[in-house]
């Protein structure tokens, strides 16, 4: 039963991940956001979903570039849960610079979180769902990565290396019951891109076949096939998510 199912999701409070777990809620046990905001932002956050009637999700304050806070906040979970069924790795910043202007310190701080994140997050969860033979972990990635992106050489990379991760671990868990994929999404409708001058914002859209951005709740509706049993045969397998913006 999804019921007894206990999901994580990496950048749990941002606009996509918020969508991902109102989206989840209810289908699963419990529902995991993880994130760096502070403890009382993201309190709020988890007190506000709860009284519009999401009752499964919780949240947790977790920075995923750090290894062992990583480790030791969801051996927390597992020892109170017993499990983790289902890992979504969302996390994700950007620094953007062009490339003759970037730091050492943007390139730094986006593969840390971007990428090593990732494993930071998906080594403590592995084991559990070796054990119990059943397991789905969904890592986000980005149109950026397929077709790179002006100023974005760290962002570009770090979410490129996503994909060699996913097939990668696909081909070792699949014997387990365990699938491993990743979403791809183009431009959102999240609120760093209502932040952009409406001039510019224009610009990106007239470049989208579909001419519109995607809403949030457009990615997690993607991320709740790649988890179900719909989707049990696919693994290792990326899904475009961009509107047209780039084919392949």
């Amino acid at each position: 039963m999804q019921k007894d199912k206990v999901v994580l999701i990496t950048g749990g409070t941002g606009d996509i991940g918020t969508a991902v777990a109102k989206q989840l809620d209810p289908l699963y046990g419990h529902v995991i956001a993880l994130d760096v905001v502070a403890d009382n932002k993201g309190e709020l956050w988890q007190a506000e979903l709860n009284e519009q009637g999401f009752s499964s999700i919780l949240f947790r304050h977790m920075d995923v570039a750090n290894f062992s806070q990583c480790e030791t906040i969801i051996n927390s979970i597992l020892h109170e849960f017993g499990r983790v069924d289902v890992l979504i790795n969302n996390a994700g910043i950007t620094r953007d610079a062009v490339f003759n202007k970037m730091t050492k310190q943007q390139w730094d701080e986006v593969l840390r979180v971007n990428l090593d994140g990732m494993f930071n997050v998906t080594r403590q969860v592995v084991e559990s769902m070796r054990t119990q033979m059943w397991g789905r972990i969904v890592n986000v990635s980005s149109v950026n990565a397929q077709k790179g992106q002006f100023s974005q050489a760290n962002y570009a990379a770090a979410k490129a290396g996503i994909y060699g991760f996913t097939k990668s671990l696909a081909q070792e868990l699949m014997s387990k019951n365990i699938t491993v994929n990743s979403i791809s999404p183009g431009y959102v409708n999240t609120r760093l891109m209502k932040g952009i001058r409406p001039d510019i914002l224009k610009t990106i859209i007239d470049l989208i076949p579909a001419k519109r951005l995607a809403e949030p709740e457009e990615i997690a509706w993607a991320i709740e096939f790649l988890i179900s049993e719909k989707s049990s045969y696919m693994t290792g397998a990326n899904l475009s998510y961009n509107g047209g913006l780039h084919m392949y």
